[in-house]
């Protein structure tokens, strides 16, 4: 079974974090969800979400992914920690995936993993560099990079997941069965 975290910071931007983290796992991917520093941490819009385990606690060897989902505040807090970024470039050295949607490629940017093609919450791209940058696609699959646009491309990211880390067949009867033929 495929293994990925998906790390929380206060200011993370819940619909995304949750889309994902249900979509992966109606797929059959096992999710951890990390707190940074903060076992109940806080989104954008006040909701709190009860994290699995410390960031601290999570290494590279023992999953297949690391998903940042976006959120201001969320994603500057995963740019400027050690032990996310640290274990960023764990995933890049091992030929691992790593994700982010919304502004959270630009924490993949500050670990040095983000892709030369990427994508992003529209505006973030000037925080990021526009070089590489699209906004014609919902997820930019660049290697072992997979970028998404924002809250309402969500569920086509946790599909493009479910179907990079688990198959065809799965995510097809997911998407069907979400009622996700924008994806």
């Amino acid at each position: 079974m495929a293994k990925v975290c998906v790390p929380l910071a206060k200011g993370f931007e819940e619909i995304e974090a949750v889309a994902l983290i249900d979509v992966m796992r109606r797929g059959g991917i096992e999710v951890v969800v990390a707190g940074v520093n903060e076992e109940m941490v806080t989104g954008a819009n006040g909701i709190t979400v009860k994290a699995d385990t410390d960031i601290k606690y999570v290494v590279a060897d023992e999953l297949d992914m690391v998903v940042l989902p976006g959120g201001w505040d969320g994603t500057y807090a995963l740019a400027e920690n050690e032990t996310v970024q640290q274990l960023l470039k764990d995933m890049k050295a091992k030929d691992k995936v790593v994700g982010a949607i919304c502004a959270a490629p630009f924490a993949l940017k500050a670990a040095g993993v983000l892709s030369k093609r990427y994508t992003c919450y529209p505006s973030v791209e000037e925080q990021i560099g526009k070089e590489g940058y699209t906004d014609k696609q919902k997820v930019v699959v660049d290697a072992n990079v997979m970028t998404s646009r924002g809250p309402g491309t969500a569920i086509c990211f946790g599909l493009a997941i479910v179907k990079r880390l688990v198959g065809e067949e799965t995510y097809i009867q997911l998407k069907e069965g979400l009622l996700a033929d924008y994806c």
